[in-house]
């Protein structure tokens, strides 16, 4: 028995337009995370470690 294949939901008008603004405002805000700190703490335990 095979499974039948779903069909993909498309976007449309207002939709489509509101989704493409989220995106773009969710994109600028995705590469405010600073892991300095954690690199840092990473590279200690490696140095320690003598990796």
């Amino acid at each position: 028995m095979a499974i039948a294949i779903k069909s993909i939901p498309v976007l449309k008008n207002k939709a489509a337009a509101n989704f493409t603004t989220k995106v773009t405002e969710n994109s600028a805000r995705r590469s405010t995370v600073d892991f300095s700190k954690q690199t840092s703490i990473a590279s200690k335990i490696l140095a320690k470690a003598k990796l």
